[in-house]
This record gives C-alpha cells, sequence and structure tokens, in this order.
C-alpha cells in the first residue's frame, strides 16, 4: 500500500484533469443543496414554529442511508461509481424541482416536504459512497491526501457561500431559491458525466448476504478505523446544532434569513482555512492524538455557541468550531480510503456515510428534540459539553487509535 504523498505541492491532484472536474462538479452539488437546506429550514420554522420539525429534516433525510447502507456501497463496487453520481445528482435536481412547484402551489404543511425530503435522502444515500470511492480512481495514491483536502475544501467553501446564497435568494422568494437550486445541479450532473470513464475494480463475488457485510466485517476488524468513525459518530450526534440555527437567527440573535446564511456559512469559513492549509502541510505524526485533541475543541466552541446572545461571537464560534471539525475530517477520510481495497471501498464508505448521516442528520434530530423539551439553548450547550467527554472516553475505549501516528498505518 502507498503511503500520503509527502511533497508540499499544494495542487498536487488538480494535476489530474477528472480530479478538477470532479471537484468542480461537487461544489456544484454541494452549493445546490446548501440553498435548498436553507430554503427549506426557514420554510418549514415559518410554518410550523416549531423546532422539532426542524428535526425530522434531517431524520427523513438520514432515514434512507440507513435503510439502505447494504444496496449503495455494493452498487457502488459493483456498477460505475461516476455513473451513480450523475444518476444521484439527478434525482436531486428532480427534488429541487419538486420543492418550487409545491411552492407555486402554496404550502400549508410541511408533509409534502418530507416526502420530497425523504427521495432526496436516498438520491444522496447513493451518492456519498460513490463520490467517496471515486476520489481513489481518479488520483495516484501519492496525492491521495492532498485530494481529500481539497475534497473536504469543495465541500466546506459551497457551505460558505451556498448559505449565504440561499439565504439571499430566500429573502428575494423561496422560488427564486429553488430555481437555482435547480440549475446548479443539474451542472454539477454534466460536470460528472464528462469525466472520462476511471480504472475501477469491480467486485464480481456472487451476490450473497457476506458480500454485503463485507463494509461492516472491514470496520470492526480494523479496531483504529471503527474508533475514529465512531468517535465522529458520537461527538457530532450530541454537540449537532445546525438544525437550530433557524431558531438562532430569527428568536435568539434576531439576524433574520440573511443571518442565517451567516450562522450556515460560518462553520465552512474556518474549516476551508484548515483544509487549505493541511493540503500543503499533511498530518505527519501523532495523528491519533491530533484528532481528539481538535474533536474536544470542536465541543468547547459548540457549548461556546450554544450560551452566546453575540452575533459576532456567536459567528466566531460556530467558525472555530468548523476548523476544528476539519481536522478530524481530514484524518478520517484519508485513513478510511487509503486503508481499504477497492474492491469493497464502496461499502466500506457506505457503512461510513451511515456513521456521518447519523451523526449529523440524527444530531439535528437529537438537537430538535432536546429543544423542544429543555430550549435551545440548554440542548446545544448540554450538547457540546458532552462531545468533549466523548472525546476523553474514547481516547481510553481506543488505545490504538490514540497512538496512532502515521496515516498510512506505520509508526
Amino acid at each position: 500500500m502507498s503511503s500520503p504523498s509527502t511533497s508540499d505541492d499544494r495542487f498536487a491532484a488538480f494535476r489530474h484533469s477528472s480530479y478538477a472536474r470532479f471537484f468542480a462538479a461537487r461544489f456544484a452539488a454541494t452549493f445546490a443543496i446548501q440553498i435548498v437546506s436553507v430554503a427549506v429550514g426557514w420554510q418549514i420554522y415559518d410554518l410550523t414554529r416549531n423546532p422539532f420539525d426542524l428535526g425530522l429534516v434531517g431524520l427523513v433525510q438520514f432515514a434512507p442511508a440507513l435503510l439502505l447502507v447494504l444496496v449503495t456501497g455494493a452498487a457502488s463496487d459493483r456498477f460505475g461509481r461516476r455513473l451513480i453520481m450523475c444518476i444521484s445528482i439527478c434525482v436531486e435536481a428532480f427534488c429541487a424541482l419538486a420543492l418550487l412547484l409545491l411552492t407555486l402551489r402554496g404550502l400549508t404543511s410541511p408533509a409534502q416536504i418530507f416526502i420530497v425530503l425523504a427521495v432526496f435522502g436516498t438520491a444522496r444515500a447513493f451518492f456519498m459512497p460513490a463520490s467517496s470511492s471515486l476520489v481513489a480512481n481518479l488520483v495516484p495514491a501519492k496525492d491521495f491526501a492532498n485530494a481529500v483536502a481539497w475534497n473536504s475544501s469543495a465541500w466546506q467553501i459551497a457551505t460558505i457561500v451556498g448559505p449565504v446564497a440561499g439565504g439571499l435568494l430566500y429573502g428575494v422568494s423561496p422560488i427564486a431559491a429553488y430555481s437555482v437550486a435547480t440549475l446548479i445541479m443539474l451542472v454539477g450532473a454534466l460536470l460528472i458525466a464528462s469525466i472520462p470513464t476511471p480504472k475501477q475494480h469491480f467486485d464480481n463475488e456472487p451476490r450473497s448476504l457476506d458480500t454485503l457485510f463485507a463494509g461492516f466485517r472491514y470496520i470492526l476488524s480494523q479496531k483504529i478505523v471503527f474508533g475514529a468513525i465512531s468517535l465522529d459518530l458520537f461527538a457530532v450526534l450530541l454537540s449537532g446544532a445546525v438544525a437550530l440555527l433557524p431558531v438562532y437567527a430569527r428568536d435568539i440573535l434576531e439576524l433574520g434569513p440573511w443571518g442565517l446564511g451567516l450562522l450556515r456559512s460560518a462553520p465552512g469559513v474556518g474549516a476551508v482555512c484548515v483544509a487549505v492549509w493541511l493540503a500543503g502541510h499533511p498530518i505527519r505524526d501523532h495523528a491519533g492524538l491530533v484528532m481528539f485533541f481538535f474533536v474536544g475543541l470542536f465541543g468547547i466552541f459548540t457549548a461556546i455557541f450554544g450560551v452566546s446572545t453575540v452575533p459576532w461571537l456567536s459567528i466566531v464560534a460556530l467558525a472555530l468550531l468548523g476548523a476544528a471539525d476539519m481536522v478530524s475530517v481530514y484524518i478520517r477520510s484519508t485513513l478510511i480510503q487509503l486503508w481499504t481495497p477497492d474492491r469493497v471501498r464502496g461499502r466500506v464508505s457506505a457503512v461510513n456515510g451511515v456513521f456521518v448521516g447519523a451523526s449529523n442528520e440524527l444530531g439535528e434530530f437529537r438537537a430538535g428534540t432536546m429543544a423542544a423539551l429543555i430550549g435551545t439553548v440548554p440542548a446545544v450547550t448540554i450538547g457540546g459539553i458532552g462531545a468533549v467527554g466523548v472525546a476523553a472516553l474514547w481516547a481510553w475505549l481506543f488505545p490504538e487509535l490514540r497512538k496512532a501516528r502515521r496515516l498510512d498505518g506505520r509508526s
């Protein structure tokens, strides 16, 4: 197995044209998703004024990834990952168009939005393992760590400008927000379709429960991988606050739709700064300790955001928690993809996607439920403190991960 690149060429991944197109497509798709997310969150909260419904937005989108985990990963390993990505983005565009049409007809209940979001979540369930595992087919192993940093940047940059654009567009009208999102998603699909068919080790094993569960078996057999994935799961599950940002924007900080876009983009600002730095300065040693330290910081900054009633402090706290989270994302993504054989990479990515989805979407559901029971500020603050506790507990439960030094598994 090749190790991550030790080159300081910040743009090594972009020397490969297929990856450059992939980067642009992923940015376009994520940018559009952020516009939809801001519009949907604000639209539902306008309809119901109930934070519990904001939590349901995350749950409805996560359920397909959980229910289809054995199918989405196997499809990524058995069929072309590029094709699956293209189809998934097209379905997401169809969902954005459906939200546009529902808005034009006039919404009186969030039920129809939840139905569309379930389809949207199904498309994302197929997109995630295909896009995660495709990167390794587009660049050589020596440039993979650099590609991971930029791949994360594509997502993070989109989370900076996407929510701001979503807030501004929704301020004009939800029709404008959904129309722009639909067009951008179609552009992303065209970019993916333009990538030459990459080399991929297809899984030709007979279909059986054994092959379907290969991703689970691999993760459980690699304690460092399992520890890293589960650490992210429980830390973000406890401290997720994104679903409650409409409450902060409207009721606590009184910022309005444009302010909601700023809050949604603030974590991305911090994260992309760290991602760009990591592209030229990869983590070379003590990866496990670095990961635990920054997960703890993530929890601390979440708690600070939870109690803040000052807009500038809230935005700074969100930016810092995004920066801390980026380090964890970088370590986990590099480690998982480099340690996984290509023939099972899709199934492993699908399982990882369930963990990530659980931490994000179920984290939003947890936040919405707790906010409805004990209040928004206690729900976010207690969650942040819980993430610090998880980092300390996992450092004790997974000594192999704590002692991990190189991302390629060598001491």
